[in-house]
């Protein structure tokens, strides 16, 4: 956990405090991962209840957002660690092997997340650009195992935080998954750089392609047939890929072109005292932003289901209203029992 908290070497081999604000950001993070604990567990729990609740046949869509769901609730189980870090000062009491699968857990769920946001846009972008020539990667068989595979993939690269200090002590605090704590890795920033490269550039660029392409197919749709879809399928994939693309840029981008930034002037020079407090200050935040992906995932449901946004409004209205809305709400979903099918492209 990237505290504001360390102790590391400066370029003249000196002790240097990289401290900056400590009871603000206490404070301020502490709260902050208590809200996207709240969020994020409810938003994903409530979008496994309403998928499996339906009972109907799930297709390629929704395997790929059950498995970045289940993801995201699991990550959430490791929100209270966190928060309990900060609230005690940036003291981890839990010992290290708990340390270790936090850590796991943390960059499973975050390149995990990028893998399965890299799989829905691929998925929108063969329904709709080459629906017929590659169909048979949308069947749910083969959506299944391209799912496994990615959790493999995922698991196998962060694996070795299993098998490795993760705590560190230092004046009587001991820290848990701060970057400084694996300065003692050979080739770190190397390693760094590649699994930038690889867990995230080329997700991206994938992410991005998919978009530019699903929007040139729309443009020209919509100049050869202005009414081609009459039913807003292709709409609705153009704002799935969207969104995904906007919770790439806006969660895991900062973090890793701050990563990237800080590991290629490391190969270039020795950094100095004040290089590393403005990484670890910049760390701290972009680590922030990326772990609210699990409270911005829901938000790809509500675009991707069909039937997500009534339900949420419904739920949301008894709530709100009391009883009294219930039959109606109970009359309405009888009366539209499809209506809670994923975008079927």
């Amino acid at each position: 956990m990237d505290s504001a908290w360390a102790n590391v070497s400066d370029s003249n081999g000196s002790s240097c405090e990289v401290h900056s604000n400590q009871r603000a950001a206490q404070t301020i993070f502490t709260v902050y991962y208590f809200i996207v604990f709240i969020i994020g567990s409810c938003g994903n729990i409530l979008a496994l209840h309403l998928t499996f609740k339906r009972g109907k046949k799930v297709n390629s869509t929704d395997i790929y957002l059950i498995n970045l769901a289940v993801s995201d609730a699991l990550f959430t189980l490791a929100l209270p660690g966190r928060i309990t870090y900060y609230i005690l000062n940036f003291h981890w009491p839990f010992g290290d092997s708990l340390c270790r699968i936090t850590a796991f857990i943390f960059y499973t769920n975050t390149y995990v997340g990028i893998y399965f946001m890299t799989c829905v846009s691929v998925d929108r972008y063969i329904a709709v650009v080459h629906a017929l020539r590659f169909s048979k990667l949308r069947k749910t068989c083969c959506v299944k195992y391209i799912c496994l595979l990615g959790w493999c993939i995922v698991v196998l690269q962060t694996m070795p935080l299993l098998f490795r200090p993760m705590t560190k002590e230092n004046k009587n605090t001991v820290t848990c998954m701060e970057y400084f704590n694996f300065e003692d890795v050979n080739h770190l920033p190397v390693l760094l750089l590649l699994a930038c490269i690889f867990g995230y550039g080329t997700p991206f660029g994938i992410i991005l392609f998919c978009y530019m392409c699903i929007s040139m197919r729309l443009c020209k749709a919509a100049k050869n047939n202005p009414i081609a879809d009459k039913n807003g399928q292709y709409n609705r994939a153009f704002n799935v890929i969207m969104i995904v693309l906007i919770a790439i840029v806006l969660c895991f981008t900062p973090y890793h072109i701050n990563i990237i930034q800080f590991m290629v002037r490391s190969l270039i020079r020795q950094q100095t005292c004040l290089d590393n407090k403005a990484f670890k200050m910049s760390l701290q935040i972009t680590v922030a932003f990326m772990n609210m992906n699990c409270c911005v995932d829901p938000i790809i449901y509500f675009f991707a289901f069909k039937g997500y946004k009534r339900r949420i409004l419904g739920l949301f209205k008894m709530y709100v209203s009391g009883p009294s809305v219930t039959y109606s709400e109970n009359q309405s979903t009888s009366q539209n029992q499809g209506g809670t099918v994923l975008v079927e492209l």
